[in-house]
């Protein structure tokens, strides 16, 4: 039996265990995936006591130092400035990976989203990741509403590299931003609820990260205001599919993982 898991604080409410163990029984795999708590400092330890695991999926908090903890850092995530995936190197160590800009950019283009103008609601590891993503869908700048502009430092220098124009505003409810093509939240919980009474209108699209409890109070203004309405789970999906493909080496089925998911999720 292989093993494999996702890592992060918390990490009991994640849906990553459910999803990996779909494609092991639609691969017909004998593997075992498991949530496992771990915080920035315990990161090395687990790993160190994991070394022959086939890989771990990082989740909140670590985004930023699985590229610290990593032997060899991909390109993409080393663009971007945070990762959400780690592997095992053939003579050991660990190899860090981002697929959440491949969720990030199956997730729109599903929903048949092609936006002029993005903006992205906070300045973490995800936000990084949209940036990614809008590099990818050729989209050239966007703006960044954030709560803290000091903690924007980080996206800005991965807009640098990936020569996405970015411009920082504060997050308000009146941010004129907020009418944008696409409205990517990458905000946690119920940070965003306050922006459910913003002026959303049918002609953009909302992605909220956030996907259990569903909809969120801003997915759902969004939703009644005519707007396409994007879940977390899609991304969630997709960036666990591409995950399973660099961790066994077999096409994700993402069948079976979506079914299992819009099971769990009703």
């Amino acid at each position: 039996m292989r093993r494999a898991g996702v890592l992060g604080r918390p990490i009991a409410h994640s849906l990553s265990p459910l999803l990996h163990a779909a494609a092991y029984e639609a691969l017909g795999l004998n593997w075992r995936y498991e949530a496992i708590d771990c915080g920035v400092d315990e990161l090395r330890a687990v790993l160190a006591a994991r070394a022959d695991w086939a890989g771990f999926s990082c989740t909140m908090p670590l985004k930023h130092v699985v590229l610290e903890v990593a032997d060899e850092v991909q390109p993409a995530a080393a663009a971007i400035g945070a990762g959400n995936t780690l592997l095992p190197r053939p003579n050991g160590g660990w190899i860090a990976e981002n697929t959440d800009v491949t969720g990030i950019v199956a997730a729109v283009r599903e929903a048949g989203v092609s936006p002029q103008s993005v903006t992205v609601l906070g300045a973490g590891g995800t936000a990084q990741a949209v940036l990614g993503a809008l590099a990818e869908l050729g989209v050239p700048r966007c703006t960044a509403l954030v709560r803290d502009r000091a903690r924007a430092a980080r996206l800005d220098r991965t807009a640098q590299r990936l020569g996405v124009e970015l411009l920082v505003a504060d997050l308000v409810r009146d941010a004129t931003a907020l009418r944008a093509d696409l409205v990517v939240s990458t905000l946690p919980g119920a940070a965003a609820d306050a922006l459910a009474t913003a002026a959303w209108h049918p002609r953009q699209a909302v992605l909220d990260v956030v996907y259990d409890p569903w909809p969120t109070a801003l997915a759902a203004a969004a939703q009644r205001a005519g707007a396409t309405v994007l879940s977390g789970a899609r991304m969630l999906l997709y960036q666990a599919a591409a995950q399973v493909e660099v961790m066994t080496g077999q096409p994700a089925p993402i069948q079976a993982m979506d079914t299992a998911l819009r099971r769990r999720l009703g």
